[in-house]
């Protein structure tokens, strides 16, 4: 997705160019000539707008393109810039936060805390009916790559990858924290189930850093953890192999996989849980790498069935903002009912914030790769419209599909192996797709487990809910009886 723009460089020493309208100017103090895109954050709200999410949060963004830019130059938003959700000129008058970033792409998923990346502290300014006013922000900041403190029972794994460094052409690896179970040192002779715990979207494994924890084990069976959070340059890589993020899912089961069992003292069982994101990754994991993992208990996933893809129906729908009677399509909602975040607010939001973020995260995995670079999206960003080319190429991450279409290949691999749970009043209409799912496995006697609960996405995940999914592992993991 490329961002047309006019930008206009300057030396900071001769002074401001008139344009029209209200305008920022920005520049970084020190550091390498910068290529790439700019960001401007500004919310009457948050402190620091950067980190808030897109969709979730709504505030004025806009970005541009640029190039070779050098310390001490600055660039111009004007109304030229990407916009969200008007022409910088036209925005809502009022005090505002403002925060710029320069965006690396180092690797970071998240633009506003990407490791490399340079900003600013927020700055308070004050936008009037001076439309001629110019704001001039300098970025000294750089965001720090994160340290890992390891402690007894958590250690921190980062396995180099080859696969994915050739991908990106720079070094890469796939990271994970490894939490161990209280008897791993007492019984330096005994071996464990690991069960493959994977975050859901904007999870970081960097949350165990410095945590003196054991692993909880597997309803009674003491386990070691492996915690994946999925992080990438696109936003949440699911462990799927994709023309955009790479081959994350060879990386997981060939590079991390093995690394795990060579420093750890591992069986041979590998178990998989994951909620939202998570929960849709577990999923694919389990049904595209069968011989690899045991079982799965899947929660809350991402839409698995693209019937419902948030209760869009993208096999006959032509929208993704608006539904055939007119109305605005959510994808966030209170309660499974009230309306909360809408399509058309999240997607347009993201055209300006490119990367990293929810909903482009689809595009990013499920979508063919443009000859820019940038993943085709599956919606214009303007009308909402379905693009029916990259919809063909959705279709071979549409879980249900894959699963009714290969069912007899891969039955005794499956048969019995998956349980997926799910809130009935899901915040973000996740329990819908689950149904259509559960419907076309009972037609072929799968064996699966489908459970619903009261609760949504966030409140869902009681004791009771936890010790189901649980027992549900303990006892794939008991029938293939392994003797530590």
């Amino acid at each position: 997705m490329r961002l047309s723009t006019r930008v206009i460089l300057f030396i900071a020493t001769f002074g401001y160019l008139h344009t029209q309208g209200q305008t920022f100017s920005t520049g970084f103090a020190s550091g390498d000539s910068f290529s790439g895109k700019v960001l401007l954050y500004l919310s009457k709200e948050s402190k620091s707008p950067k980190d808030d999410m897109p969709g979730v949060f709504s505030f004025p963004c806009f970005a541009i393109d640029v190039k070779n830019v050098k310390p001490g130059q600055r660039v111009i938003f004007d109304d030229a810039a990407a916009c969200y959700p008007v022409v910088l000129s036209d925005i809502e008058r009022g005090t505002y936060y403002a925060q710029v970033v320069w965006d690396r792409n180092k690797g970071g998923r998240a633009i506003g805390d990407s490791p490399g990346n340079i900003y600013n502290k927020a700055v308070v300014v004050s936008i009037t009916k001076d439309r001629a006013k110019s704001f001039d922000i300098v970025c000294s900041e750089v965001i720090k790559e994160p340290a890992f403190t390891e402690t007894q029972f958590v250690k921190e794994l980062r396995a180099p990858s080859a696969l994915l460094s050739a991908f990106y052409k720079r070094t890469t690896s796939v990271n994970a924290a490894v939490i161990l179970p209280k008897d791993y040192y007492n019984q330096p002779n005994r071996k464990f189930p690991v069960l493959y715990w994977i975050s859901g979207y904007g999870g970081d494994y960097h949350r165990y850093s410095g945590r003196k924890i054991t692993s909880d084990p597997i309803d009674t069976t003491e386990c070691i953890r492996v915690f994946l959070d999925g992080n990438c340059p696109g936003g949440h890589c699911v462990y799927a192999n994709s023309e955009n993020n790479g081959p994350w899912g060879d990386a997981l089961t060939k590079e991390l996989i093995p690394l795990v069992e060579k420093n750890y003292r591992t069986n041979a069982a590998r178990l998989l849980t994951g909620h939202s994101s998570g929960g849709w990754t577990v999923l694919w994991l389990q049904t595209h790498y069968p011989k690899v993992f045991n079982a799965c208990w899947s929660s809350s996933p991402d839409p698995v069935d693209f019937r419902s893809f948030q209760q869009i129906d993208l096999y006959s729908e032509k929208n993704m903002y608006y539904a055939k009677d007119s109305t605005m399509h959510m994808v966030g909602t209170v309660a499974g009912s009230y309306p909360w975040i809408s399509s058309k607010t999240m997607c347009s939001m993201e055209h300006v914030i490119y990367r990293g973020e929810q909903m482009h995260s689809f595009n990013f995995v499920f979508s063919t790769r443009n000859p820019d670079g940038s993943p085709r999206s599956l919606w214009n960003d303007a009308t909402g419209e379905i693009d029916p080319v990259t919809l063909e190429h959705w279709k071979n991450y549409d879980i249900s599909f894959y699963l009714r279409a290969n069912w007899q290949q891969i039955k005794p691999d499956l048969q019995g192996k998956i349980r997926v749970s799910v809130g009935n009043q899901d915040n973000f209409l996740l329990n819908y797709a689950v149904r259509l799912l559960d419907g076309e496995m009972k037609k072929v006697d799968a064996g699966f487990v489908f459970e619903y609960y009261p609760g949504d996405h966030f409140t869902v995940s009681t004791p009771e809910y936890r010790s189901a999914g649980y027992r549900f592992l303990e006892q794939k993991y008991n029938e293939l009886g392994i003797k530590n």
